[in-house]
């Protein structure tokens, strides 16, 4: 018996194609030298509870299209959610119109032709998840509930949500290349409150797959979230000092995020990284990896092509220390006279080799400082590297935990932070598309009375 599921995906991905070559021939026609777009279609099922009670029930179906023509170096763009031919032929004279107004730029235009994918591997990434309303609010249901029969110190919950949703994306340009894939994404979250004499906190966990068998279980999530919560009760403050900090593994996923975006095309072109003129040049320890990894089946950022339509590949971003490449696209490769990494949208599945030593070791090896499982705050100056965020988590000594603390600022530069990485654990046990476990920084300012 053909698998009907398959085989509407097949003729919806057709029908996006077709879009595209329509949307291509249009421009061609209205008097475009090149011209590229996406167009997306999404369809999608979110449930929130509360406190048992369902609270919304959202079905959701969306359209994308956005459309870029080039009048030599002169570039127009435009985009509609409306995919009849008529909505399209609009976008594209108002494309057209834009671009007779602008100025020329060098490095308008398209990627070049020998860059772009020649072949779109299957990535398991869509695993559709046809599951009842009714199923979906039990499952929901299961994890808040799992989460409030944790503790007695649970008081009140923020509710549970889950969500799920399957997308058909298709890129195509000028050069001839079209191409697009289906991709699935399903979540389930809970968030609590507790309380012990005066002092009240919240927090919340997560879980997140392509495939529904990859989810951790409602009752885990609800667990991990209630464990979290209980934990930050009875916090204190802490005196100024200089000491050395550990950031929790789901917490160091900001501090690689900061790194990617330190060395991706826009803040180099326009020179606003700390990292500028570094390629080549250690920045990390001598036991640090970082790579990147887009053809990760089932990744969470996986892509054969990037945004420009450039095939993606494996690659070290750090290798012994050294930064090795940066992450460009087309646009801000051809600003700084160099050619793109197939980086069209950022890092795909960034990771940090991690070390041996689980979440125990490196509370030990900390030995005495800072463990920090919260951050607040935007406090990063990509120009500089300054680091300033506002945090919580827990004072250590003698490599034992103490007692949770809050309402501190933890203070450094993130290239003097890069360097003193003393240790990256192997506590990574969530998916997210970024792998790391927790890092421990030599030294940081911490402020607080």
């Amino acid at each position: 018996m053909p698998n009907l599921a398959t085989a509407d995906t097949a003729e919806r991905l057709a029908a996006l194609e077709q879009t595209i070559e329509d949307l291509l021939s249009e421009a061609k026609r209205q008097g475009a030298s090149a011209a590229e777009a996406v167009v997306s279609n999404t369809t999608g099922l979110d449930i929130a509870v509360r406190l048992g009670e369902v609270e919304t029930v959202e079905h959701t179906r969306d359209n994308g299209l956005g459309i870029s023509v080039y009048f030599g170096r002169r570039k127009g763009s435009a985009s509609t959610s409306d995919l009849s031919p008529d909505a399209v032929r609009d976008a594209v004279r108002q494309a057209c119109s834009i671009a007779t107004h602008t100025q020329e730029d060098r490095c308008a235009g398209l990627a070049p032709a020998e860059l772009m994918a020649t072949d779109v591997p299957d990535l398991d990434l869509s695993h559709p998840w046809d599951i009842p309303v009714d199923d979906a609010v039990r499952l929901a249901i299961a994890c808040e509930d799992a989460a409030r029969g944790a503790d007695p110190r649970i008081v009140n919950s923020e509710g549970a949500s889950f969500g799920t949703t399957a997308g058909l994306a298709v890129y195509g340009n000028s050069h001839g290349f079209v191409g697009g894939y289906p991709s699935t994404r399903h979540e389930l979250s809970c968030a609590v409150v507790a309380k012990e004499g005066e002092s009240m906190q919240r927090d919340y966990w997560w879980t997140t797959a392509r495939a529904p068998q990859d989810l951790e279980s409602a009752e885990t999530v609800g667990r991990r979230a209630a464990e979290r919560t209980v934990g930050r009760l009875n916090a204190q403050r802490l005196g100024t000092c200089e000491v050395p900090v550990l950031f929790r593994a789901d917490v160091a996923m900001g501090l690689l995020r900061s790194f990617a975006g330190a060395i991706s095309g826009g803040n180099l072109y326009r020179q606003t990284s700390f990292l500028l003129n570094k390629l080549g040049e250690p920045i990390f320890p001598d036991f640090v990896r970082i790579y990147e990894d887009p053809h990760r089946l089932r990744g969470l950022a996986s892509a054969p092509f990037d945004g420009d339509g450039v095939a993606t590949a494996p690659k070290d971003l750090v290798t012994d220390g050294v930064l090795k490449s940066w992450l460009l696209d087309h646009y801000s490769a051809c600003r700084m006279g160099l050619t793109t990494t197939g980086n069209a949208g950022g890092a795909r599945n960034l990771s940090i080799g991690l070390g041996s030593d689980d979440r125990d070791a490196m509370i030990r090896r900390l030995d005495r400082g800072l463990l920090v499982t919260s951050l607040m705050g935007q406090g990063v100056k990509m120009i500089t590297g300054d680091y300033s965020r506002g945090a919580a988590g827990f004072w250590v000594e003698n490599g034992e935990i103490q007692y949770p603390v809050e309402e501190i600022t933890i203070a450094g530069n993130l290239a003097d932070m890069f360097k003193g990485l003393v240790a990256v654990g192997n506590d990574y046990d969530f998916a997210a598309s970024i792998t790391t476990g927790s890092w421990l920084i030599e030294r940081m300012t911490v402020a607080g009375e």
